[in-house]
């Protein structure tokens, strides 16, 4: 187990990497470092090879937000916003564990996410409006997107909570379960294809911008090595084993 300062631990296991945010006493609220660890993080997670990452908090909260006795200003607000758009762009899927309430920054954690497991204890909302703070268009659209207009409408405008019942209904979250349910799907996301879940994923967040970017990843992928090794695994019966080439 590696740290990235004393926010946040990195710890591999296998061909996954499971990032810990490490702010108990503060119910792991964002701060300026902390934001900075988990872009290093993902990118430190990434270069040693993992194929998906698991996000998740320690205590009893996932992300309690933003650390209101913390500075605000253009830095911190260059950082958060950086780190969100950031996970949304490197190509491996991340997997948020959402191990207890995700208020604010941290539902814009997790929804930078690709993926939610969401625990009993799980809360997600951004109250935005109890205190008197805004988020960018990204986080409104991306809530609506995610859990659709009426609860998204209950959240940015209600200032409602859903809990974890709520969210998997209408979609917030994809599943329910603790961080181990989140790692066991880690390691099952882990033996896909590289390259098409980074093509998935790109075309899914949008973040190309470039149709033309988008054709070439699809060319790229339907030319790589794995198409042809999965087309040997069935024929010789057996799983494939995928290189991203």
């Amino acid at each position: 187990m590696t740290e990235a300062g004393q926010v946040l631990t990195l710890q591999h296991d296998g061909d996954i990497a499971v990032l810990t945010l490490r702010r108990p006493d503060r119910r792991n609220a964002l701060n300026l470092d902390l934001c900075r660890a988990i872009h290093a993080g993902v990118d430190d997670a990434i270069s040693a090879g993992a194929r998906a990452i698991v996000v998740t908090g320690e205590g009893t909260a996932f992300c309690s937000g933003a650390d209101l006795d913390g500075v605000y200003g253009g830095e911190f607000l260059e950082a958060l916003y950086g780190m969100l758009q950031h996970l949304t762009a490197v190509s491996v899927p991340l997997i948020a564990a959402v191990n207890g309430p995700a208020i604010g920054a941290g539902t814009q954690l997790a929804m930078a996410c690709d993926l939610r497991v969401a625990a009993a204890t799980a809360r997600f909302g951004v109250p935005t409006a109890r205190n008197g703070m805004a988020v960018d268009a990204w986080t409104i659209r991306t809530l609506e997107k995610l859990a659709g207009t009426g609860p998204a409408r209950r959240v940015m405008l209600g200032a409602e909570l859903l809990d974890q019942e709520q969210a998997l209904a209408c979609g917030l979250a994809d599943r329910a379960g603790t961080l181990d349910a989140a790692v066991a799907w880690a390691h099952e996301i882990a033996t896909f294809a590289p390259l098409t879940l980074a093509h998935n994923k790109m075309v899914l967040n949008g973040s190309a911008g470039d149709e033309t970017v988008i054709e070439q990843s699809f060319t790229h992928v339907w030319a790589s090595a794995d198409v042809r090794e999965a087309a040997a695994a069935r024929s010789e019966k057996r799983s494939p084993i995928f290189t991203g080439e």
